[in-house]
């Protein structure tokens, strides 16, 4: 069944770490063989064995429209023909900076990357430049890309200074990282009380790396409070949720507006791409109108502003589309929970908008402590037994889902019912 994948990781592993280019597809939180994609199109992928899967990842979130949409594939190669890269401005960049500014009231200028690690990176730059301030509050759970001052790991109390969580990052590079538990506001607190030196906050509004898990409104406005009571600004990584959750991500769904905002995967409809995003005072401090520098070849690349750019033309001109991917999420997770049940399992599950999560556990967590205490070995069965059964889920439970355009209620159907079939053996 994954015979040739099995043989092609075993050769990738000989000339890349690990036989993966990014360590989440390896497959070790749930185990057995990553199967290797040959192409993918509509709602489904296919492997090299010639399995097809019902793909419930969509490239971790940018393919609202499904594999190989006609209308961006079109632009694509269009743009292709044209060049790959020049290093130099195109108009692409422009048109689609005024897609985006038009969209929200908190932000007039945008900065475009070729990644949302770098494009959170640099929102971090431009924040310290504004405040002239070293530290910055992160939350357990979040991932905010491998840049060496966000890989960190809690230290003993309850918020503390960061020590490095991985071999290669120095501890000078994580001391003004303060680390804090999400939804948890007296710890939130304690990090302010603690730093007068906090330039600023950094989250996931809606967390899709610890499984889907929301910030509540609550704790998003003290997050705002702190910030404006001492100087600090707010960053809202958006990388994940950012046209997902809504067409203005988490502003479209939460009350607290962010000075900063980073994006990713979805402006570039598959394509690297990532971009930070502010008010024009805020932007004014960025290199060539300020002293704050960043820089990249790459970053503008015509081929990625002409996939996101029809992409986020196609999702305006159609709002609706929002709320049936909402609708079509619902059904996936109520199905999935009405199955659980059915069969004895405690299963959580969690939406927002076409995002979505399920832990295998008794109560919805609310941070990244408590996502640790379900049951891992339970999804990772439920995981593969469902990869076999052609449903391709998250390769952990720390991963949120997406929902496409193209997948059908039809096909939601069946995964439910396959579903039902692997939960009465779990």
């Amino acid at each position: 069944m994954f015979d040739k994948s099995i043989t092609a990781y075993e050769e990738a592993k000989k000339v890349i770490p690990g036989g993966v280019d990014s360590p989440v597809r390896a497959f070790k939180s749930v185990g057995g063989t990553p199967p290797f994609i040959q192409k993918g199109e509509g709602a489904y992928l296919y492997d090299i064995d010639g399995n097809k899967y019902l793909d419930f990842v969509q490239s971790w979130g940018p393919l609202i429209f499904g594999h190989c949409d006609k209308d961006i594939e079109q632009a694509v190669i269009a743009t292709a023909k044209n060049g790959l890269s020049f290093g130099a401005p195109t108009i692409l960049e422009t048109e689609l900076a005024n897609e985006i500014v038009e969209m929200y009231d908190n932000i007039d200028k945008v900065r475009f990357v070729s990644s949302g690690t770098e494009a959170v990176m640099s929102a971090i730059r431009l924040a310290r430049g504004v405040t002239s301030k070293n530290d910055i509050v992160k939350f357990e759970g979040c991932y905010h890309g491998h840049s060496d001052s966000l890989l960190v790991q809690a230290g003993s109390g309850m918020a503390t200074f960061g020590s490095p969580s991985s071999p290669g990052v120095p501890a000078d590079l994580t001391k003004h990282t303060l680390l804090c538990e999400y939804n948890n506001i007296e710890n939130l607190r304690k990090c302010f009380k603690d730093s007068s030196d906090i330039a600023c906050i950094i989250i996931e509004p809606i967390a899709g790396n610890m499984g889907l898990v929301p910030a509540t409104q609550e704790f998003l406005d003290e997050c705002r409070k702190l910030c404006d009571e001492n100087g600090a600004l707010l960053i809202f990584d958006e990388v994940m949720s950012g046209f997902r959750a809504s067409l203005t991500g988490a502003h479209g769904v939460v009350k607290t507006k962010a000075d900063i905002v980073t994006f990713g995967k979805v402006i570039g409809a598959g394509m690297p791409v990532g971009a930070f995003a502010s008010s024009k005072e805020i932007m004014g401090h960025l290199s060539p109108d300020g002293a704050v520098y960043q820089a990249g070849t790459l970053s503008g690349n015509p081929v990625a502003m002409a996939a996101g750019l029809v992409s986020l033309r196609k999702l305006k001109a159609n709002k609706e589309i929002y709320e049936t991917l909402s609708l079509k999420a619902l059904r996936l997770v109520n199905g999935l929970k009405e199955v659980a049940t059915k069969n004895g399992i405690n299963l959580q599950v969690n939406t927002r908008g076409s995002m979505f999560g399920f832990f295998f556990c008794d109560k919805e967590p609310k941070n990244f402590k408590e996502v640790g205490t379900c049951d891992f070995a339970k999804f990772g069965k439920f995981h593969n037994e469902m990869l076999k059964k052609g449903f391709y889920f998250a390769c952990s439970q720390y991963e949120a889902g997406f929902i496409s355009t193209v997948i059908t209620d039809e096909m939601i159907d069946e995964c439910i019912n396959a579903a039902n079939e692997v939960m009465s053996n779990l």
